[in-house]
């Protein structure tokens, strides 16, 4: 059985989609913007952009009972290929030593500079009883020193 799976620590969805579903062990997260919660959006810089998008992605992974940790792939989509530096130096900072799976595609997005959409591996039961670390590194825009 599907469940769809929501918090208010990300922003709704736009349409007629859940923020994620869990299906048995997998968790799909739809596509994340650089948007705060209330659904606002303040134009920045990539690096800014992206810590925000993952900020929502670590939010809706907790609320699935995960965490970035959780991540097996993500696909990232970019405004601009020359965005694509900037961007995997703020994905790096979130995700630290764990590498998951990801495809990068430049895209003609809409007023933002990236979006991302994941998959995430939450065993019901896992078989050893313990589970990757799942608390993410991501620190919002307005938390970084001036």
């Amino acid at each position: 059985m599907n469940a769809p799976i929501g918090t208010d620590r990300a922003p709704s969805p736009a349409g007629h989609y859940a923020q994620a579903v869990r299906a048995g062990d997998f968790v799909y997260v739809s596509g994340q913007v650089p948007r705060t919660p209330d659904g606002g959006y303040t134009p920045a810089d990539v690096g800014a952009e992206t810590l925000l998008t993952l900020g929502n992605l670590a939010a809706i992974a907790e609320a699935a009972g995960g965490g970035l940790g959780d991540v097996v792939k993500v696909t990232a989509y970019l405004a601009r290929p020359e965005y694509f530096g900037e961007f995997n130096a703020a994905y790096a900072e979130c995700f630290g030593e764990h590498r998951p799976a990801r495809t990068t595609v430049v895209a003609g997005l809409r007023e933002v500079k990236v979006e991302v959409d994941a998959v995430l591996h939450l065993p019901v039961s896992p078989a050893d009883g313990t589970r990757p670390p799942g608390g993410h590194r991501c620190r919002l825009p307005d938390e970084h020193e001036p």
